[in-house]
């Protein structure tokens, strides 16, 4: 079983059945556990299996949604539009040129995020920032080097942040909302001497470090 991450309290658990019968089969990553327990090395290893060419953009987005949805009821309806929406993984493949190199930088990310809203190349339905920015943290993180890392950004980790982070809505963040939060999210982890995902996590379970 993969080693949780820090501050990773539990897998997320889904039926894996219904998934495979919701999406396309060519899209379906087989490296998922059968149990349906779904950590985020989980999806990391897709994630890496993307960037080495051995998994198609079309399964790296599963792995990602079947992990961002979870057990909800409508994941793979929502799921199996997107992916109608780039049966080939262009769009995909295009949102996510800047940052499947080996280290990404700020300006890389940047452009990253721009892409995934942009409606005449890369934007897919049901996708918004609380989806493609999990998508960018799995294929963008460089876990160990330090710097600005791409993290997740959607309405529970938006509702929880402080004020200095940077983010002034719960939803339809502009990418310089999203860098802010990275730029907060490394002095937070530099100052800790944590991975930034590590601030990300305590965020979302609103403990006490993710308030100092």
């Amino acid at each position: 079983m993969p080693s949780p991450l820090p501050g990773e309290q539990a897998p997320i658990i889904v039926q894996l059945d219904r998934w495979r019968a919701g999406v396309p089969p060519d899209a379906w990553p087989d490296s998922l556990p059968a149990s349906g327990e779904i950590w985020r090395q989980d999806v990391f290893a897709v994630a890496d299996a993307y960037r080495t060419g051995s998994a198609s953009p079309r399964q790296l987005l599963t792995a990602v949604l079947v992990w961002g949805y979870g057990p909800i009821g409508y994941g793979p309806w929502r799921a199996a539009r997107s992916l109608d929406a780039d049966p080939d993984g262009k769009r995909l493949a295009y949102a996510l040129e800047a940052v499947s190199a080996s280290a990404p930088d700020e300006a890389a990310l940047g452009t990253a995020y721009r892409r995934f809203r942009d409606p005449n190349h890369a934007r897919l339905p049901w996708l918004g920032p609380g989806l493609f920015t999990k998508v960018l943290y799995f294929v963008g993180y460089r876990r160990g080097l330090g710097g600005v890392q791409p993290l997740i950004l959607d309405h529970v980790v938006a509702g929880r942040l402080p004020a200095q982070a940077g983010v002034t809505r719960r939803n339809g963040w502009s990418p310089d909302e999203w860098l802010a939060y990275l730029r907060w999210a490394t002095e937070q982890a530099q100052r800790r001497g944590v991975e930034p995902d590590a601030v990300q996590l305590a965020v979302v379970h609103d403990t006490e470090a993710a308030r100092t």
